[in-house]
């Protein structure tokens, strides 16, 4: 006879997942045996629950599907909570399953209600409550019979709307319930989600008019490209777009891939960390519309107010929150999904009037070619490696099908990703809202798995290496052909630096001689039985990365880079005697133009300083 857990297993086969990342544990132990015994998914043993569900996470973004992560109860929960929050801050559909102790063992009465204790099972952890403010759902199954509902409400609500992580929590005598009738299991109603995404997108037709109409009178309008719209799916509708409004673009790091640097239109990733002639195309246009992009400081240098301020501004976002935050900012705010959007833009095409801005073009085309993010200063030979040209170079040898992955924050996102160019087909990986270390090994091994074994490249700093470095087990294991660049910069270049920003040469905890030390690569990767090679310096820089890359198998690199490389241009804040900070306005990045070149640059009215 059929388990609740054999039922639970096959629900997941049903969704199309092919690999589930889990650790196993005795809380979920029913759920693991049933798991093994399912032909249609691979199980992925991960070692750290933390890693299964970065793991989960990256493999979603891959697939643009679900990602499914479990875990055992207590610890196992608690470990995987970093992974949740990258995906509710991502909006990545992840279901995440954990085992939890038998209903009697549970610290809660009969109604649910908790009985003043801190823990009664052993490993027992109310997971629910730690995981709910950061999940679309989360629930414990109490019910055996109410399992079909629960599962089928979890994944609708993942992957509708803002997609997002749920967690459903199994006891172990639930996950052994035998099922004798199918039949009697209950199921969700989508009817039941009270969301409003329809509601929202019933005045769809009269929005797209009047965004058309604002169009049709500028003469600097920008595309603007964010995650929004992958998630959406649209992909082939933003690209008919784009090539039907031939106006300049740019897009977010998340979307960076969406539109390769070699476009003639394209100007850049825009933001506190960003190309000139792409903060300037977006200062000074007249016209933006902005499309499944969250218009996060990162990107508005912390003053929506100021960003495209002379623009009529259409951002198009499923979430009302995203909106309400930027009001009165923009001048049309649009709730709803960006393929909704983009069909109903391309069905009224023929109200897009065709003008010439080829002056607007040529602008937009000069910044890019005028401001280049590399130059020759980085790719001076007689230094340590510039990560700047590591990056160049990395995205000129790599082929268009291989996989790129970007660890964490620092160096790994604020230089690589600026200065990596991105070639047609090719995707590149990292977690943006939650930036934290120790992403980028787990993320590889999902990224790799989920394109059926390409070869994936992974750039991450030696500091945020070190999180989930016990994951090169399960690269060797796999034999996945993973080559990872480690930026060795003596610790946490980062935290190094804004400690001397901040508060001059005192620091801790940042590299050796403050505390902290990182291990020599080459010997761990050997322990794991994993080939390394070392790039010392940039003098034969292309030679030394074609050389990893035509390796087989996976690789460890360690790359001495500049320990405390410049990052530029970026935004520059100034703190005040109260302690407040004061940022520069985002086109005038760090380090600063001469005042007349700057202005020259500038179509709509410059701030005061």
């Amino acid at each position: 006879m059929p388990k609740l857990s054999d039922y639970l297993v096959q629900f997941v086969a049903d969704q199309g997942v092919k690999h589930v990342f889990l650790v196993t544990g005795g809380g979920a132990m029913h759920l693991n045996e049933s798991l093994s015994r399912c032909k249609a998914i691979e199980p992925v043993c991960n070692s750290h629950e933390q890693a299964s569900a970065i793991c989960a996470e990256a493999y979603a973004k891959a697939t643009n599907s679900l990602g499914v992560a479990m875990v055992t109860t207590g610890p196992g929960g608690t470990n995987a909570v970093t992974g949740v929050a990258g995906a509710w801050l991502d909006s990545t559909p992840v279901l995440f399953i954990s085992g939890q102790v038998k209903r009697p063992d549970r610290m809660f009465d009969a109604e649910g209600k908790p009985l003043g204790m801190r823990q009664l099972g052993v490993q027992e952890v109310d997971i629910v409550s730690i995981v709910r403010p950061i999940t679309k759902y989360a629930v414990t199954v109490l019910d055996p019979y109410s399992i079909r509902y629960h599962m089928e409400k979890a994944v609708y609500l993942a992957r509708t709307g803002r997609p997002g992580p749920v967690w459903i929590d199994v006891p172990l005598d639930v996950q052994a319930f035998p099922l004798d009738d199918l039949s009697a299991l209950k199921g969700f109603d989508p009817a039941e989600d009270a969301s409003g995404d329809a509601s929202a997108e019933a005045d769809l037709v009269e929005q797209v008019r009047q965004a058309i109409a604002a169009l049709n009178k500028s003469e600097r309008p920008l595309l603007f490209a964010g995650n929004g719209i992958r998630l959406a799916r649209a992909e082939k509708e933003f690209h008919e777009l784009r090539k039907l409004l031939n106006i300049p673009i740019a897009a977010t790091w998340c979307a960076a891939d969406l539109v390769p640097s070699d476009e003639p239109l394209y100007v850049g990733r825009p933001g506190s960390v960003a190309a000139r002639g792409a903060n300037f195309a977006l200062q000074n246009c007249d016209f933006l519309l902005a499309m499944g992009v969250r218009l996060d400081f990162a990107i508005t240098g912390y003053a929506p107010d100021k960003l495209a301020r002379e623009a009529h501004k259409v951002v198009v976002d499923i979430d009302a929150a995203e909106l309400a935050k930027l009001h009165p900012h923009i001048e049309q705010p649009v709730q709803a999904d960006a393929r909704a959007f983009l069909t109903e833009l391309l069905r009224q095409r023929e109200a897009i009037h065709p003008r010439d801005r080829s002056a607007w073009d040529a602008r937009c085309a000069d910044w890019k070619t005028r401001y280049p993010v590399v130059t020759e200063e980085h790719r001076n030979p007689d230094s340590q490696v510039s990560i700047y040209h590591l990056a160049e170079i990395i995205g000129t040898e790599t082929d268009a099908a291989d996989q790129l992955v970007s660890g964490s924050s620092g160096a790994g996102i604020e230089i690589f990703l600026l200065a990596c160019p991105t070639r047609t087909g090719q995707r590149i990986y990292h977690t943006a809202g939650l930036g934290s270390m120790g992403f980028g090994l787990p993320m590889s091994i999902a990224v790799c798995l989920a394109a059926d074994g390409r070869q994936t490249i992974c750039v991450d700093g030696d500091g945020g290496f070190q999180f989930n470095i016990q994951e090169l087990e399960t690269v060797a294991r796999l034999n996945l052909p993973i080559k990872f660049f480690v930026l060795n910069n003596d610790g946490y270049a980062s935290i190094r630096a804004s400690q001397k920003n901040y508060f001059g040469q005192e620091s801790i905890g940042c590299d050796a001689s403050t505390g902290l030390t990182v291990p020599d690569l080459a010997k761990i990767a050997s322990a794991y039985g994993i080939k390394s090679a070392r790039i010392a310096d940039q003098k034969n820089l292309r030679r030394d990365v074609r050389a990893v890359l035509d390796t087989p198998g996976p690789v460890l690199c360690d790359v001495h880079v500049i320990p405390d490389e410049t990052r530029a241009p970026r935004l520059s804040s100034t703190q005040k005697p109260d302690g407040t900070f004061v940022s520069r306005p985002l086109e005038d990045l760090w380090p600063f133009l001469d005042r007349e070149e700057f202005l020259s640059n500038m179509i709509v009215t410059p701030l005061q300083d």
